[in-house]
């Protein structure tokens, strides 16, 4: 676990967080700079630093990152609607911590991104 990374230390439960879901694999948030009505971050425990990092060996904490966010989605009343999931990938694309992360985005139309 790298010092500075702020999920690891929420993963450990150094750092306080009120989470949504919390299992051996992955816990989920809600993004303290909401894009949308509903906007959940669902961070495996495991650090990696982002998706070109993703191995073999990811498999099981990424598949538990989908069956999180669906019910996640279903318990945030908007799985029927449809929600956007997304995964930044360096700072261009806007990735503010170096720890794999899934967004969940939705509550209302969402246009495209881009």
């Amino acid at each position: 676990m790298p010092e500075e990374c702020l999920f690891c230390k929420m993963a450990s439960g150094e750092m306080p967080v009120a989470k949504l879901h919390d299992d051996g694999l992955v816990f989920a948030i809600r993004d303290i700079n909401p894009r949308a009505p509903v906007h959940l971050l669902i961070v495996p425990k495991q650090h990696i630093d982002d998706a070109r990092h993703v191995g073999d060996a990811h498999a099981p904490a990424l598949a538990r990152m989908f069956e999180v966010a669906a019910r996640l989605a279903a318990g945030e009343g908007i799985a029927k609607r449809g929600y956007r999931l997304a995964f930044n990938v360096g700072e261009e694309a806007g990735m503010t911590i170096s720890h794999l992360h899934m967004h969940l985005v939705g509550g209302r139309h969402l246009g495209a991104e881009g």
